[in-house]
C-alpha cells in the first residue's frame, strides 16, 4: 500500500464505511494519521474503524446522517474531544439517487440527493473550517465527479449536486487560503464501488445482463478501457490533503482515465 506520512495528523473522512472512503481511511491511518470514520452505516463504519485498529493504527465511528447539521457538529466535537485538532476533512459522503429523465425525476429523491451531496458538503466545511482557520492550518478535499464538469443524461440531480461540489470548493479555497487553510476536489469518473453496481442497475432497468452491458460500455468510454479503482482515487484525495500539495488551492482533479477528454 502506498502511504503518506500523516504521522500526528488527526483526519475525518465522511463515508468512511466503504469504497473510496474506506480506502482513504485506511491509507490516512497506514500514513499515521488518527482517523475519525464517518458514516451513515453501523456495521460498514465500524468495520473500516476496526480494519484500521486490527492494523495497529487509532480510529473511532462516529455515526452520521451528513445532511443534518446536528449531526456533522456531532462528528466535529466527537474529533476534537477525542483527539484535541482537526487537521483533515475528506467530505466523501455521497449518493447516487436515481437513474431517470428530468421530467419523470422524483421530487423527494431530488431533494434527498441535494441533501446528502450538497448539504453534507457544505455543513463539513461550515463547521470545520472555524477550527482550521483558528489553527492556521488544515486542508478539505472534497469529492465531486466528472459528472460536475459535463451533462450526464438520466441523472439531473447527481450532475447538478457535483456542479455545486466545484462551485463551493472554489469559493471555500478562496475564503480559507489567507488563513493557510486548503480546500481542494477531485472529480472520480466510474470507479469500481457498489455505487457503480447500483447506477449500472438503474440504467439497466434492473436487468442484470443489460446492467453487465452498461459496465462495459461505461469501462470503454476511457481510453484506458477501465474502471478507476477506489484505491486510485484515495491515493489523489491524500496527496491533496498532504503537504506534498501545498500550494494547490481551489482546484478540481480528475481521475477518469482520460474519459472526460474523449
Amino acid at each position: 500500500m502506498q502511504t503518506f506520512d500523516f504521522t500526528g495528523k488527526v483526519a475525518i473522512v465522511t463515508g468512511g464505511g466503504g469504497g473510496i472512503g474506506r480506502e482513504a481511511c485506511l491509507k490516512l491511518a497506514a500514513g499515521g494519521a488518527n482517523v475519525v470514520v464517518a458514516d451513515l452505516s453501523d456495521e460498514l463504519g465500524e468495520e473500516t474503524a476496526g480494519k484500521i485498529r486490527e492494523n495497529g493504527g487509532e480510529a473511532i465511528f462516529v455515526r452520521t446522517d451528513v445532511s443534518k447539521s446536528k449531526d456533522v457538529q456531532h462528528y466535529v466535537r466527537t474529533a476534537l474531544d477525542t483527539y484535541g485538532k482537526i487537521d483533515i476533512l475528506l467530505n466523501n459522503a455521497g449518493w447516487e439517487g436515481k437513474m431517470k429523465p428530468l421530467i419523470d425525476y422524483p421530487e423527494e429523491v431530488f431533494d434527498k440527493l441535494m441533501g446528502i451531496n450538497v448539504r453534507g458538503v457544505f455543513l463539513g466545511m461550515k463547521y470545520v473550517l472555524p477550527h482550521m482557520i483558528s489553527q492556521k492550518s488544515g486542508t478539505i478535499v472534497n469529492t465531486a465527479s466528472v459528472a460536475g464538469l459535463v451533462g450526464t443524461p438520466e441523472m439531473v440531480a447527481y450532475g447538478a449536486s457535483k456542479h455545486a461540489v466545484i462551485g463551493m470548493t472554489k469559493t471555500a479555497g478562496i475564503e480559507a487560503a489567507p488563513s493557510g487553510v486548503r480546500v481542494n476536489a477531485v472529480c472520480p469518473g466510474v470507479v469500481d464501488t457498489e455505487m457503480m453496481r447500483k447506477i449500472e442497475s438503474g440504467f439497466a432497468g434492473g436487468d442484470s445482463a443489460a446492467a453487465e452491458q452498461t459496465r462495459q460500455q461505461m469501462a470503454a468510454s476511457a481510453p484506458t478501457g477501465r474502471y478507476t479503482q477506489p484505491e486510485e482515487v484515495a491515493n489523489v484525495l491524500l496527496y491533496l490533503a498532504s503537504d506534498l500539495s501545498s500550494h494547490i488551492i481551489g482546484q478540481t482533479v480528475v481521475i477518469d482515465g482520460g474519459a472526460v477528454l474523449s
